[in-house]
């Protein structure tokens, strides 16, 4: 068995078990913050500056889990990006919507940058078409996002939406990570 086999076999299950977990956090997220997002009130923007943070925890276990393989850079980028993301959103909640969409849309660009790099990395070990399509469509949403910040009567509901796909796309990383890899 190879090097990358062995790292295959060890990392898979448990970004499995992440991915079921990040789908399960999305769908929940997203759903509160749908009935919550026509203002910025105390739940919110709790959940705002909680997403970010989730992303940290997020890619700590992700890092924790490539137990002596060496792991992916971006892994490192991301947490640094979702921190500044976390303080970014909690600032910018204190001058409206449309500062939290400007935020959330860099945040949305530069990470899903790092996550489509992270997939290519380890396309390898199967299970990585989802996150390398889900890191290119942050990247366009994120886009979105701040030019949505321009407009008039400007929503936090598209970050909702944005959530349950990215959710989406985790539960098929997760179940595509579940098969042997030589299905892959």
């Amino acid at each position: 068995m190879s090097s990358h086999a062995v790292a295959a076999s060890t990392i898979a299950p448990a970004l499995r078990r992440l991915y079921f977990v990040r789908f399960g956090f999305a769908l929940v997220w997203a759903g509160l913050l749908f009935t919550s997002a026509s203002k910025l009130g105390p739940v919110s923007v709790a959940l705002l500056v909680l997403y970010p943070l989730f992303d940290v925890a997020a890619a700590l276990v992700d890092l924790r889990s490539s137990q002596g393989a060496k792991p992916p850079l971006g892994l490192y980028v991301n947490i640094a990006i979702s921190g500044i993301a976390g303080i970014g959103l909690a600032v910018a909640v204190t001058s409206g919507i449309p500062a939290v969409l400007r935020v959330w849309g860099a945040w949305a660009i530069v990470s899903g940058l790092v996550q489509l790099a992270v997939g290519i990395g380890r396309r390898k070990m199967g299970g990585q078409g989802a996150m390398i399509a889900s890191g290119a469509i942050s990247a366009v949403a994120g886009t979105t996002f701040v030019l949505q910040a321009a407009q008039p009567g400007a929503s936090l509901v598209n970050l909702a939406g944005y959530a349950a796909l990215g959710g989406l796309f985790f539960l098929v990383s997760a179940i595509r990570l579940g098969r042997s890899p030589e299905a892959h």
